[in-house]
C-alpha cells in the first residue's frame, strides 16, 4: 500500500487540506494532530485490509461517529472529510489514482460514512455498539 510509509505526511495533507477548505472544522479538533493523524490513518488502513468484511470493524465505526457527533460533527462534514480525502489521495498517488480507484475508495469511505453516521444517531445512554 502506497499510503502506509508516508502515512503521516498523508495525514498532514489531509488535515491542511480539510482545514483549508472548511476552516470551521478546525476548532472541532481540540487534540494532538499527530495522534489524530495517526488514529485516522489507522482507521484507514483497518478499513482497507477488512475491505471484504467490517463487520470486525462495526462497534469501533459506530463508537467513533458517536464521539464525532458528541465533539459536534455533523452528517455535511463527513463529505467535506470525503473531499479532502480524495484530494490527498490524488496528491500522493498521482497517476495511480485513476477513476476506478477513486470509485473503490468512494465505495469504502461511503460505507465507513454511513457506520459511523449510524453510530451518531443511536440514543444516548444505548450501550448496544455490536
Amino acid at each position: 500500500m502506497k499510503l502506509i510509509p508516508t502515512a503521516e505526511e498523508v495525514a498532514t495533507l489531509f488535515y491542511g487540506r480539510l482545514f483549508e477548505c472548511n476552516p470551521e472544522l478546525r476548532p472541532l479538533f481540540k487534540g494532538d494532530m499527530e495522534e489524530q493523524g495517526r488514529r485516522i490513518m489507522g482507521m484507514i488502513h483497518s478499513a482497507i485490509i477488512r475491505l471484504d468484511d467490517l463487520e470486525p470493524l462495526l462497534p469501533a465505526l459506530r463508537a467513533s461517529g458517536a464521539r464525532h457527533a458528541g465533539y459536534g460533527v455533523g452528517p455535511a462534514d463527513y463529505d467535506k472529510m470525503a473531499e479532502a480525502l480524495y484530494w490527498t489521495l490524488e496528491q500522493t498517488l498521482a497517476e495511480d489514482f485513476t477513476p476506478e480507484v477513486r470509485s473503490a475508495w468512494a465505495a469504502v469511505y461511503d460505507e465507513v460514512a454511513a457506520i459511523m453516521l449510524a453510530g451518531s444517531r443511536r440514543p444516548e445512554g444505548s450501550r448496544g455498539l455490536g
